[in-house]
């Protein structure tokens, strides 16, 4: 399939979703730091409210909002990034070296970003149930949670998550100009599936509840993100094994 490739749109394709993937864990910052000001002024317009609120503290709490799960998609694209790597070092390396290395460096990408996943999903449910147990401790929590947490940017969010859905199209299309053939690899056309799947999921999440709740359900997207990268990377972790054999044998 190589071979027969059109190097210039595959050296594009690869550059789009390396934008892709830098575009989400730095989209992720972004949208996480768009918090500014002081936020108890963003509370609902009730003095008693307000009174409560004290800003040192509820700026502490936002500290540990959000952009997660902008962020997230970037485990996900990180194996998509990798696996596309995997087929341009072929282009470089010999045939023979490229076959013995590959199922030993894909071992360890696995088995290193799995470990990742894990600490990311139980980070991500911690600050889930952070604010979910605000929300529901009325009075003082829920004010907690308002100040803290109920002004997530998701203009701002959705975006980064259409700028990023714009350059995957674009490695799509490159991709395929510059072999067909492409199509006819079950695991990554499932792989860029579940990316565009990884999309779709947040942009849902962030939409369909009041602005006030977004930062809630963004945690959800990325916890739900964490486990399909953590599904694919067991995947490529069984996948490298009988590589290794081969390489050994």
């Amino acid at each position: 399939m190589l071979d027969e490739l059109r190097k210039p749109f595959f050296v594009i394709a690869l550059v789009l979703l390396l934008l892709a993937v830098s575009t989400e864990v730095g989209g992720g910052l972004a949208v996480s730091g768009s918090f500014a000001g002081n936020i108890c002024n963003q509370l609902p317009d009730d003095d008693d409210i307000r009174d409560e609120c004290d800003p040192d503290e509820a700026n502490r709490l936002k500290e540990d909002v959000p952009g997660l799960g902008i962020a997230y998609l970037g485990l996900i694209d990180g194996i998509l990034l990798f696996t596309v790597g995997l087929m341009a070092a072929s282009l470089l390396l010999p045939d023979s070296f490229h076959g013995r290395v590959q199922g030993i460096v894909t071992l360890i990408f696995a088995i290193l970003l799995l470990l990742a996943s894990l600490g990311l999903v139980f980070l991500a449910l911690g600050k889930l149930l952070l604010m979910v147990g605000l929300f529901l401790s009325v009075p003082f929590g829920t004010i907690a949670y308002f100040a803290a947490f109920a002004s997530f940017p998701r203009g701002a969010a959705a975006g980064v998550l259409s700028g990023i859905m714009l350059l995957k199209i674009g490695f799509i299309v490159c991709l395929l100009l510059a072999q067909q053939r492409f199509l006819q690899n079950k695991g990554l056309v499932l792989l860029i599936l579940t990316s565009l799947l990884g999309n779709l999921i947040v942009s849902l999440l962030h939409g369909f509840v009041p602005g006030f709740l977004v930062s809630i359900t963004d945690a959800l997207a990325a916890i739900i993100l964490a486990i399909l990268a953590i599904i694919w990377l067991i995947v490529l972790f069984i996948g490298a094994i009988p590589a290794i054999i081969k390489a050994i044998a």
